[in-house]
């Protein structure tokens, strides 16, 4: 799998933060070797805004996320994945569909910086804190490769 692409889900209950935030960094630190997408069990339909902030302050994309179901990536020409990742407890504790190619699963359980109430200042402060949290894990993940996720 050393010179392939590792294709990874990350999964979330709502699509909006986490699974977005995990998406991104995987993308953008796997260095062509990893490509992530990200979904919902229950996605609310729409990215957090200050899910997109973080990342445009920490200078990766924003564009072309979206809150989307985890059914996308169970259905006939769905991207097989080698990898997946559930980044909260709730969707770590539902029953997933069946992934096609039978990927290896890990969870990474973070805080949901969506559920903080607060300041808009202390919201995005929470996102930042769940951002590098995320940053963190995903580094480890990348550093040890996808046959080693489960020790991250």
């Amino acid at each position: 799998m050393a010179d392939s692409v590792t294709n990874v889900l990350v999964l979330c209950t709502g699509n909006s933060a986490r699974s977005v935030l995990g998406e991104a960094l995987i993308n953008h630190l796997g260095g062509g070797k990893w490509r992530a997408f990200s979904a919902g069990s229950n996605p609310t339909g729409k990215v957090n805004p200050l899910s997109l902030e973080v990342l445009a302050e920490k200078g990766l994309p924003t564009e072309g996320y979206r809150s989307k179901s985890w059914d996308e990536f169970a259905a006939a020409g769905a991207p097989v994945m080698d990898l997946v990742i559930t980044v909260c407890d709730n969707a770590a504790g539902e029953v997933c569909p069946i992934w096609p190619g039978h990927p290896s699963k890990v969870h990474m359980g973070f805080p949901d910086p969506a559920a903080v109430e607060g300041s808009q200042e202390e919201r995005l402060a929470e996102f930042r804190k769940v951002y590098a949290m995320i940053e963190a894990k995903v580094r480890r993940l990348i550093e040890l490769g996808p046959d080693r996720a489960g020790e991250v």
